[in-house]
């Protein structure tokens, strides 16, 4: 298989900081995510359509158009900023904490998806970014919606690929992307809810790869 690229792919939860109050809140369930993300996502479309008398087409129109931008943004995240190669300490210590934890242990299940702490700040930002962009409170509620749904899709699809095996083929070419980012070759693979932009960018593995995980018992 080449390169061992892990440290451990036991359901192992190392110690990420010496603080004890920042160790353990960087640990969470996976069901954090939906219960915090239904709602809110719920919420924002109940807001553009409801409160502030959007078109239910257009309402529509701006939840995939959030969804489909959530994609893209998970893509360019994770390749641009989780496999940026820092050269400083500062960037060298983010890097381990924001991804480098997980290539070391890919599956350990209390790191897969963001705290809240993480994905609520993150989500606050980009409301107000789209704010700025639409300048009208009801489009961005619409556009917000899908965007925290796709968040949410992403979160779990990442999640199922390490923990599941569902027979359904798109999340089979899911998974197995995934996987071989994982354990064979780290710079292609880079979206987790789809493999849509790997396409476009270029960035998918070879067609003739074979997926082979080591036993993680």
């Amino acid at each position: 298989m080449g390169k061992r690229l892990f440290v451990s792919n036991r359901n192992e939860s190392p110690r990420m900081f010496e603080n004890d109050f920042l160790d353990f809140f960087s640990r969470i369930h996976f069901s954090s995510v939906p219960i915090l993300f239904v709602p809110i996502s719920s919420y924002f479309f109940y807001r553009s359509f409801v409160q502030f008398d959007v078109n239910i087409f257009l309402v529509i129109g701006l939840w995939f158009g959030g969804y489909a931008f959530w994609t893209l943004m998970e893509y360019v995240i994770h390749r641009v900023v989780f496999h940026h190669e820092f050269t400083s300490a500062f960037g060298k210590r983010f890097h381990y904490i924001a991804h480098g934890i997980h290539h070391d242990f890919p599956n350990d299940s209390l790191r897969l998806v963001m705290p809240p702490a993480i994905n609520l700040t993150l989500a606050v930002l980009f409301y107000w970014l789209f704010f700025l962009v639409f300048q009208d409170k009801g489009l961005t509620a619409g556009f917000f919606s899908g965007f925290t749904f796709g968040y949410m899709v992403y979160d779990l699809m990442h999640y199922a690929s390490h923990f599941y095996n569902f027979k359904w083929g798109w999340f089979q070419r899911i998974k197995r992307s995934h996987l071989l980012h994982h354990y064979r070759e780290p710079n292609s693979g880079f979206g987790l809810s789809t493999v849509f932009w790997d396409r476009v960018f270029g960035t998918t593995h070879p067609d003739s790869a074979r997926v082979e995980v080591p036993s993680s018992k």
